[in-house]
């Protein structure tokens, strides 16, 4: 049986004296697209964050690839273990496209082939981004921005990347360009969580889903499985 590249373990935790989330079991397989879907406030912000460590545990375990990584600092798991794109995208909007992808690379410094070839894959994946390489990212639209906040989280090289909400705000055309190159990523064996509110972007792209309510994991299927009593489910769920 294949090692998960994430597995939470009873996880537990919140902020302050308060958990937000109790008791969270979930996998990702290596090469697997995973959603987390849940109505607002469910917890799945904090659910990305605790992975980070930047949400306290209170109990249960984190792993990467076999390695139990509760305890690291967020520092340390943003080098190589575990990538995010948060909600908002979060770019230096006063930055170049090329420097915002650079940043997202800096404990790779000095490895300037290893850099190189991530930016490659990164202007492979969306040729628009190398386009606009030199322009400010402020000069681009905001499913522009999303795909350089993507790039910028591929050029980290994560064995697990993490997505908060990467539709929002975004017009349909935009979706679906964002939805394609999350598909290319899965497909080229990269393993990925994926939050969402929009049940359709999260059925076109991930092989499962987990339903989150109320800081707990109350669903979980595959999604070619999905027919209309499930997705009448999760939607009931979503609310």
């Amino acid at each position: 049986m294949n090692t998960p590249a994430l597995r939470t373990t009873g996880l537990s935790g919140g902020y302050g004296r308060f958990d937000v989330l109790h008791g969270i079991d979930l996998e990702v397989q290596p090469g697997e697209a995973v959603a987390l879907l849940g109505p607002n406030g469910a917890g799945k912000t904090t659910a990305l964050r605790a992975l980070l460590n930047l949400v306290s545990h209170r109990r249960g375990t984190v792993e990467v690839n076999g390695t139990d990584i509760t305890s690291y600092p967020t520092h340390r798991i943003a080098r190589g273990l575990i990538g995010l794109v948060p909600e908002g995208r979060r770019l230096f909007l006063d930055q170049t496209v090329e420097d915002n992808l650079r940043l997202g690379g800096l404990h790779l410094r000095r490895d300037r082939r290893r850099v190189d070839a991530l930016m490659h894959e990164v202007f492979a994946l969306f040729p628009v981004v190398e386009r606009y390489r030199s322009r400010p990212a402020s000069a681009l639209s905001g499913g522009e921005q999303q795909m350089v906040a993507i790039g910028r989280m591929m050029m980290s090289d994560p064995a697990v990347m993490l997505l908060d909400e990467p539709s929002l705000g975004l017009a349909p055309l935009a979706i679906d360009a964002m939805a394609a190159g999350l598909a290319a990523l899965r497909e080229a064996g990269r393993s990925i969580l994926l939050v969402e509110q929009r049940v359709d972007l999260a059925l076109q792209v991930c092989d499962r889903i987990y339903v989150l309510s109320g800081g707990r994991i109350v669903e979980e299927d595959v999604a070619a499985s999905v027919g209309g009593e499930g997705r009448a489910l999760i939607d009931a769920y979503l609310g």
